[in-house]
């Protein structure tokens, strides 16, 4: 679900506290920007109140996030010190929406985000305890405060799946229903790659460098191996399609397909994980793989 860009304006913010929503008192914190755009900070001199502070600049209308949902969201994060209170991570740096796990999070943005409704604009100045502890990323120190404005574009709810009958390529079978599982044949694989769309969703078409919501399963030809899938958690999973982060086949298969279809796929070394296969994943150079894909949504 989407929501149409709300312009914000560059006004002072009162920081809400998180945890008794008792005001923390007017700060001179100003957040403006489009909703969906990367936002205008302006931080006031000196340090943040303490304690984890939250505020909803802008409320939506779509549906609440709730636990287990995958939030597509865009977000910058700075760490908030008084001085050069620099960015950390944006979403917008990296040319797509980003997928918060709810359940997942650090615990201030847990608490920022939980049942806030699809269209919102959150921002959150996170203490320390409520955010990486004593083991944080490159860039963020234990004893660093963080200061997170966070849009949410859109919630997927475990469970999430694609209307679809069974279906078959080359030999392999994915059953319908729900949370279709994959049946290999004792057979040798085809040579080459090759895709179905087993269903035709309604939605906009799959565009390279998108953000693609999805279920999948996948297996192993050789001994009829699923070695990944999400349909048993239900939680999906989100990638970015075309800058080589997926394999090729991903890229090959689901770039142009509608969102709401669920495709089927074989796919040889040269369009997986090459020579060098997988080891994590028990899949050798040689080994040629099977996916089933449910494409839930695309940003």
């Amino acid at each position: 679900m989407r929501r149409r860009a709300v312009p914000l304006s560059l006004l002072p913010v009162l920081l809400l506290a998180g945890c008794t929503g008792g005001a923390a008192g007017p700060l001179d914190l100003k957040v403006g920007g489009t909703f969906g755009a990367r936002p205008t900070i302006v931080f006031p001199g000196g340090e943040p109140a303490a304690g984890l502070q939250v505020d909803e600049l802008a409320a939506g209308d779509g549906e609440r996030l709730a636990a287990d949902d995958v939030a597509i969201v865009q977000y910058t994060a700075h760490v908030w010190n008084g001085r050069d209170n620099r960015l950390v991570d944006s979403s917008f740096n990296r040319g797509t929406p980003a997928a918060f796990p709810v359940g997942q999070l650090l615990p201030g943005l847990e608490r920022a985000l939980s049942g806030r409704r699809v269209g919102s604009r959150v921002i959150a100045a996170i203490p320390p305890g409520d955010g990486f502890g004593a083991n944080p990323p490159k860039g963020v120190g234990a004893g660093d405060e963080l200061f997170y404005v966070v849009d949410i574009l859109g919630a997927h709810h475990k469970g999430a799946s694609v209307k679809a009958p069974a279906g078959t390529l080359a030999g392999v079978r994915a059953g319908g229903g729900p949370r279709p599982g994959l049946a290999v044949p004792a057979t040798a694989p085809p040579g080459g790659f090759a895709a179905k769309v087993l269903a035709r969703g309604g939605g906009p078409r799959v565009r390279a460098g998108q953000l693609v919501v999805t279920q999948y399963e996948a297996a192993v030809w050789a001994g009829r191996r699923v070695f990944d899938t999400t349909w048993p958690a239900g939680r999906p999973k989100a990638f970015k399609l075309g800058d080589g982060t997926t394999i090729k086949a991903w890229d090959k298969a689901l770039v142009g397909v509608p969102v709401g279809s669920r495709v089927l796929m074989i796919v040889p070394p040269a369009y997986g994980y090459g020579p060098a296969g997988h080891p994590a994943y028990g899949i050798k150079g040689s080994d040629t793989l099977v996916f089933v894909v449910d494409v839930i949504a695309a940003y």
